[in-house]
């Protein structure tokens, strides 16, 4: 099949389109190298089945045509800044929301009907239930990222009604592993590089944290998109537990050899919008027999591994 991947030269991305390329398909990327990288791509490009377009989404025309012929959309691309998110909302309703309805057009107009889309826990803002199923109460979104995302949703189901498309959303918990460049584990790194003896935390450390490994959350992309085959398909992505940040730390310290002094500031959370407690229901996915091979731990320690082994890309986010 002809796969079309938004975002494809960024973190989730890129590891989906190896997978893709290796399972025989046709796929094309479409990214504006804002924050991905085209060294990520370089594997791919190996593949007579592989094409790269760089342009933003927001440039309809190029969308649309380059989108032509192909036969499943992976819509990947956003703007994933949650906590600096205030500083800037135009960022999030541009690259998320109106990003999103252009695929959508952009699919309208090329004929293709199927859309898998990356959504996030965020979109539960503080859930009243925990662990979070996919039909819980629906709360007050508490991030412009959130809002944005469930804005997305909104759309996508609106268009599977409308004009007969076929989605699968999918809710993810932070990811971690190969080539990963945001998020705690990426900005305690590079923290404890340039000063090992201290290391500032945002909030208490208490926070209560999921997350889930890049190639489980392919796994269960794809095992989803096999089997469930409802009008709209929404399913949480994580692990059945969490951790606290303090304890991602401590093996984040442990992998790298040293004992910093900790410095937290900012009460219960973060920063404005940061959920101090996020845990999804898994057994929507778990049901169609998709099971993760690895841990909190395993992730955060393999993450770790990487960026110890690929330290250019800290260079590589700072131009």
């Amino acid at each position: 099949m002809r796969m079309f991947i938004t975002g494809g030269a960024g973190f989730v991305g890129s590891n989906l389109v190896d997978r893709l390329l290796s399972l025989g398909h046709y796929v094309v990327v479409f990214d504006n190298l804002s924050t991905g990288q085209i060294a990520f791509l370089d594997n791919a490009k190996k593949y007579n089945t592989f094409k790269f377009v760089h342009n933003d989404i927001l440039n309809f025309d190029s969308l649309q045509s380059s989108m032509s012929g192909c036969d499943v959309i992976f819509h990947l691309a956003a703007n994933a800044d949650v906590r600096f998110g205030i500083n800037h909302p135009g960022k999030d309703l541009e690259q998320n929301t109106i990003a999103t309805y252009n695929v959508l057009e952009a699919m309208r107009a090329n004929g293709i009907k199927k859309i898998a889309f990356s959504s996030t826990g965020a979109v539960y803002g503080e859930a009243p239930v925990v662990p979070t199923p996919e039909d819980g109460p629906f709360p007050i979104q508490t991030s412009l990222y959130g809002a944005s995302k469930a804005a997305g949703e909104g759309l996508i189901a609106a268009y599977c009604e409308g004009f007969g498309f076929q989605s699968w959303i999918f809710r993810f918990v932070s990811i971690l592993g190969d080539r990963y460049t945001h998020g705690h584990v990426f900005d305690f790194y590079q923290k404890l590089k340039t000063d090992p003896t201290r290391l500032s935390v945002l909030g208490n450390g208490k926070q209560r944290k999921s997350y889930l490994y890049v190639q489980d959350c392919i796994d269960a992309i794809l095992l989803a998109m096999d089997k469930a085959n409802e009008k709209i398909n929404i399913f949480n992505l994580g692990v059945n537990g969490y951790c606290e940040v303090n304890d991602s730390i401590g093996w984040i310290c442990k992998e790298l050899g040293v004992e910093p002094t900790l410095e937290y500031s900012g009460g219960d959370r973060g920063w404005i919008g940061d959920n101090p407690f996020i845990f999804l229901d898994t057994k929507k996915i778990e049901s169609l027999g998709w099971k993760p091979k690895y841990g909190i731990r395993d992730g955060v320690v393999k993450t770790v591994e990487y960026l110890l082994a690929n330290e250019w890309v800290f260079k590589e986010r700072e131009q």
